[in-house]
């Protein structure tokens, strides 16, 4: 009869205690996200943020905002977005589609003082796509005759130079080359989707839509002008 008081009052108090416990759990989490939140905020508030956007694509409604932070006296950091929504290009009399999206981070070293002068740096970024690849045809850059759907990753490199301007305005110009590795299905223009992509001579044994290339490509140009907050 002990033992069975002991398990009765055992099942009674460890519900008790587990929510108890729950119960503090959940009060320490709202006051440690609390103070997380007044942290960041207090860092936010702190730091120089420089919000920017590339007037050089605007006028072909590709849009590329970005935001600049200091990480150092001569180290920043750039998270940027670029978006092509509605972009077509008139070729051979196909309209051929120039759509994509590119997430991109980025880590600069200025030679002088931050945000001063010449810069270079380093980018990564993932990027999804559905356009019409370029190419070289007897010595013509051209477009192909169908377009990829796909995604994608680049890593690459970046030079570029900072001028500030009535004492918060900054103009950035900017030059980057990367390494490109793409994965995607083609599709012509006439019957759909190309079941032998990058076979032209030979049919492979097992036909595949899903296409594969690498190439260095400039994956940034640009002359942005931004705000500094302080």
């Amino acid at each position: 009869m002990n033992i069975l008081k002991v398990v009765y009052k055992t099942k009674i108090i460890l519900p008790i205690f587990a929510a108890d416990f729950r119960k503090k759990q959940q009060i320490n989490m709202k006051k440690t996200f609390i103070i997380l939140s007044f942290c960041v905020l207090g860092i936010v508030s702190q730091a120089q943020i420089i919000p920017k956007i590339n007037g050089l694509y605007l006028p072909v409604a590709v849009f590329n905002p970005a935001v600049e932070f200091p990480l150092s006296s001569r180290y920043t950091y750039q998270a940027e977005v670029v978006w092509s929504p509605v972009l077509h290009i008139h070729n051979n009399g196909i309209k051929k589609p120039m759509l994509f999206l590119i997430f991109m981070n980025e880590t600069r070293r200025y030679f002088d003082e931050r945000n001063k002068g010449w810069y270079a740096g380093a980018n990564a970024g993932i990027y999804g796509f559905k356009m019409s690849k370029p190419e070289i045809s007897n010595g013509k850059l051209r477009l192909k005759n169908s377009y990829g759907k796909g995604f994608g990753l680049m890593f690459g490199i970046v030079g570029g130079y900072e001028y500030i301007f009535k004492e918060r305005w900054i103009l950035d110009c900017y030059f980057g080359w990367s390494f490109m590795a793409s994965w995607y299905n083609d599709y012509s223009f006439e019957s759909g989707i190309n079941m032998y992509p990058g076979h032209y001579y030979e049919e492979p044994e097992y036909p595949d839509p899903f296409n594969g290339s690498n190439e260095w490509l400039p994956n940034k140009i640009g002359v942005s002008i931004g705000y500094i907050f302080k």
